[in-house]
Order: structure tokens, then sequence, then C-alpha cells
């Protein structure tokens, strides 16, 4: 089956990595479960993937750009589909699910850098973890993006 880029949200994915070689997760506070996941968001029409990840953990973590380290990236775009009637709610049909650019940036700041209770918070609560923590705790339609992410990243964990 043919993917068209047109049907996905652009966005991008960040792991954030601190000195224990440990990884950032948020838990969700639209979700009532328990899924964690690293911080993502979308990437504003002509804006670089680069930039919009910076802000995006800006937005998203309160971690300003002079306290991250960007370590890599990867080249391509990862896709993944959401549930139909999630789909309908979040972006009325638009898009089927998003692809991401995923970017590994190690955090140099303390934990008084770091601030979810932000303008518009996407996390109730974070954590630094293992990277074996990730797959068994994300929501199951982001499983296989977060399989190829830790591949990708292996050396660096």
């Amino acid at each position: 089956m043919k993917i068209n880029p047109k049907d996905y949200r652009p966005n991008v994915g960040m792991m954030i990595l601190n000195q224990n070689k440990e990884i950032f997760v948020g838990k969700r506070i639209d979700h009532p479960s328990e899924f964690w996941q690293m911080p993502q968001g979308g990437i504003d029409q002509k804006e670089d993937p680069t930039l919009a990840a910076i802000r995006e953990i800006e937005e998203e973590v309160g971690i300003k750009k002079d306290k991250l380290k960007l370590i890599t990236h990867i080249k391509d775009w990862y896709y993944y589909s959401i549930p139909k009637d999630l789909a309908q709610t979040l972006w009325k049909g638009k898009y089927k699910g998003q692809r991401q650019k995923w970017f590994l940036f190690e955090f140099i700041g303390n934990i008084n850098d770091i601030n979810i209770d932000t303008k518009y918070p996407e996390f109730s609560e974070y954590r630094w973890v293992k990277k074996n923590f990730l797959v068994p705790n994300i929501v199951p339609f982001k499983k296989k993006v977060y399989l190829k992410v830790i591949e990708d990243f292996k050396s660096y964990l």
C-alpha cells in the first residue's frame, strides 16, 4: 500500500537524554490511561523541522534551546496512523495520522530548567526512563515508530 504524505500531519518527535542516558517521557494530560511518550509536535507551514523540534520542546516541557545539544536526527519520515474516531476528533478527518522526523538531544540543564506547567500543558507528570520503558508504555498505534527510533538511536543509548 502506497502512503500519500498529504494524508499525514507533519510532525517532529524528540528523544531527550540526560547525562545518565535516561530518556525524558511525559504522561499525557488528555489521555486517561497510563501511556507515556516522548515530546512531539506539529511542524508549522514552511517551518524547518529542527527549529520545530526546539520550539516544541520549549512549548511542551519548558526546556530552552541553550539547555539542549542536538546530537543527531533521522533523515526519513516515520508514519503512523491513528484510530479513525480519534482522527475525526483531532483533525476533523483531514489526516489519517502523522509523519514524523525524529531528533536526539542531550539535556545539558538541571531539574529547574524543566517546566511541564506550560501555557498549553500536554503532560501531567514526567520522568527519566531507560529505553526498555518506552515501547511497553506508549499508546499501541505508536509502538512501531518507537521501535524504529530506539533502533536508529541505539548507539547513543
